[in-house]
């Protein structure tokens, strides 16, 4: 039943309080006439996955005054005594004494009728889709999850920090970002053939953040360990399940971490969140277990009572060259992995969630610090069964010299960042961070198919509706 609900019968049980006088408030789930001269109405507040039962008397005047506006989508407001309920699927039940329609809804023209609906039309009525089982139980589910990764955060004392939406800095130097202007399209002031940004807002070129994690290595040398939650986004022309371009993205950097403190960190940050989603949403995951996902909870539950594994870039390569498997993309040292190669790594070499750490230089960004050896950077991927990367992360580059050699070998301008190189000039420190998709999170956690089911308005290439 409804929280709001389930809280007064506790408190009426308490009491001990008989027949007691309630009033329930949401949407009509669904109407069921009876020959013996009542009602059955489903009632929802959203609150969690069960609805509950109201039986309306034929006879009650406010009843008869509604009844033909009594359909699925209709918003009322019962009131009534609560009863033990003698039907299957509910232990209580309200007896309706009077119902008050808030809003109607056109039994012929509501689109969320009782029946399955395809994620593909939900996502064309994302206004209505919260509505449904399955979108309802995503938003408890990724609400919880976030609850949990500022729980976790604050509970080890790290500070939360909100970096900005706008900036000039480009933090992953791929030029996906998102351009911000006030500049006149059709008038663009120009300076020797080129755009003058001079005379836009803000005096240079700006756009969207694709993430905090610069502003958040700031805080982080003068405060050890913050962690930033925020919007982020990239203009990356990807049409795939897996792909948004606006997420979020939880950001934690931590002073005096090496890159073993920052996979402990990563390991513990998800083993507690699936720990404490399992715990807290066990209605909507076990719906999502029944519907979505067979197997989802015990995969969460193997994860949380698993080791990692951890292994070196190199020796997953050799794995790989040697597996026989035909995989799309090839795979040889220096390469990219795949998500077919990180999931045949998680679910058939080691079948459970692996970290690969110590990459090659060359396909990093610029702010890894570099190994000894010069062709690797202390980065590390963690990467989930059914999924692959759901977190990457590194220790950064603390040497001011090595850091701006490795950015101009990158064609980037050391001028464009000398607040990020002044933390370097000026009581530098090793320090350590990493990066979680929460909409990749939520899908893993869920189960759903398509990244567009898990956040209220999905945000893709010639797609910004709502």
């Amino acid at each position: 039943m409804p929280k709001k609900i389930r809280d007064k019968v506790k408190d009426l049980l308490n009491s001990k309080e008989e027949n007691a006088s309630v009033i329930v408030k949401g949407w009509v789930r669904t109407k069921r006439d009876s020959k013996g001269g009542f009602s059955f109405l489903e009632i929802n507040d959203g609150s969690c996955l069960a609805g509950f039962q109201v039986v309306a008397d034929h006879t009650l005047p406010s009843y008869q005054a509604v009844a033909s506006q009594l359909h699925t989508g209709s918003c009322v407001a019962v009131t009534g005594k609560l009863v033990a309920s003698q039907g299957k699927g509910q232990q209580w039940e309200v007896h309706s004494s009077e119902i008050e329609l808030y809003g109607s809804a056109d039994a012929e023209k509501y689109p969320l009728q009782k029946k399955r609906h395809s994620f593909e039309f939900l996502r064309e009525i994302a206004h209505l889709r919260p509505r449904t089982n399955t979108l309802g139980a995503v938003m408890r589910v990724r609400n919880r999850l976030s609850h949990s990764i500022h729980n976790f955060f604050q509970d080890r004392g790290f500070l939360y920090l909100n970096t900005p939406v706008i900036t000039a800095s480009d933090c992953e130097g791929a030029g996906e970002m998102f351009q911000v202007t006030t500049l006149d399209m059709d008038r663009l002031p120009l300076n020797n053939g080129k755009t003058d940004y001079s005379q836009d807002f803000f005096g240079k070129r700006t756009g969207l953040t694709v993430s905090g994690q610069l502003e958040g290595e700031i805080y982080a040398m003068a405060l050890s360990d913050v962690y930033t939650f925020g919007p982020t986004f990239r203009a990356e022309n990807s049409n795939t399940s897996r792909h948004l371009a606006e997420f979020w993205m939880v950001e934690p950097e931590m002073a005096f971490y090496d890159l073993d403190d920052d996979m402990d960190l990563a390991e513990q940050f998800l083993k507690f969140l699936m720990k404490d989603v399992m715990e807290n949403c066990q209605q909507d995951m076990e719906f999502f277990n029944q519907r979505i996902d067979k197997t989802i909870l015990q995969t969460l539950t193997d994860i949380v009572e698993c080791e990692f594994e951890r292994i070196h870039y190199s020796d997953a390569i050799h794995l790989l060259e040697k597996s026989g498997e035909s995989f799309v993309y090839s795979v040889e040292w220096g390469c990219n992995l795949q998500s077919e190669h990180e999931r045949y790594l998680s679910e058939k070499v080691f079948k459970k969630p692996v970290i690969i750490y110590n990459y090659p230089e060359e396909i990093k960004p610029f702010y890894m610090k570099l190994n000894e050896d010069k062709e690797t950077v202390r980065a590390m991927d963690v990467l989930l069964p059914k999924l692959g990367e759901i977190i990457g992360g590194s220790q950064r580059e603390d040497d001011l010299d090595k850091l701006t050699a490795r950015m101009k070998e990158k064609e980037m301008d050391p001028e464009e960042y000398w607040w990020y190189l002044d933390l370097r000039r000026y009581g530098s420190a090793p320090h350590s961070g990493f990066g979680l998709g929460f909409e990749r999170l939520v899908q893993f956690v869920t189960g759903m198919e398509n990244i567009r089911d898990v956040i209220p308005f999905p945000r893709t290439p010639k797609h910004a509706e709502f």
